[in-house]
């Protein structure tokens, strides 16, 4: 099974669930936030694989964000398809913006 943990930095506290025995897992697409311990502003993106695009960040794998770690998962959620987690990444970058 999955191990949940908690990570935080300041208010930005969540808990969110390794996903590592969980096959039916594989029939989604996750929305995730990252905060960045660098730079103190978050990132938000859309995967497949939540664990390994999360881990690809840690180690700087990912271009727009290679500059920036590490980077703590503050948020993410599950889509039944690509479309809807793309429109969901939408919003959350437009309300991003407005807030901060």
């Amino acid at each position: 099974m999955g191990q949940i943990h908690r990570t935080g930095c300041g208010d930005l506290c969540v808990l969110f669930i390794l996903l590592i025995d969980f096959k039916s897992m594989n029939d989604f697409y996750f929305v995730y936030i990252l905060y960045s311990l660098k730079d103190f502003k978050m990132y938000t993106g859309y995967t497949k694989d939540l664990k390994s695009r999360f881990e690809l960040h840690q180690q700087g794998k990912v271009n727009s964000t290679k500059c920036r770690t590490p980077f703590e998962l503050i948020y993410f959620e599950a889509c039944r398809n690509q479309q809807d987690a793309t429109h969901r990444e939408k919003y959350l970058k437009s309300f991003q913006e407005k807030c901060f």
